[in-house]
């Protein structure tokens, strides 16, 4: 019976290395919720047509708000607004893909 050495009942350590194993993904969790919380409370923005449109979100890419300038307003050229609308949202995913590829959540495999 000598032949299976350790791996009996109470042999070599096992449950050392199981213990460390254990703490080591409760570890790499509580990186990971923290990454995502610090995620969550970063903004990113974007503008276009010289600040007239900014577009803000998250660091998650969820969406929180849009100041549009007054004066960039023309009941006459809706199309122009939406073209800055549409340019200042793109640059702020730009933005927040970066923040998330970035993240330590995304080198911790989280995303």
């Amino acid at each position: 019976m000598a032949r299976f050495g350790g791996y009996g009942r109470g042999g070599g350590g096992g449950g050392m290395n199981m213990q460390q194993m254990m703490k080591e993904a409760q570890k790499l969790q509580e990186q990971m919720a923290h990454a995502k919380e610090e995620l969550e409370n970063a903004r990113v923005t974007g503008t276009s047509g010289g600040g007239a449109v900014t577009v803000t979100l998250s660091g998650s890419k969820r969406f929180l708000g849009i100041e549009i300038k007054p004066e960039v307003v023309d009941p006459d050229d809706v199309e122009m607004l939406e073209d800055l609308i549409t340019a200042a949202a793109n640059e702020a995913y730009a933005e927040a893909d970066e923040l998330v590829k970035n993240s330590p959540l995304s080198q911790l495999g989280g995303l």
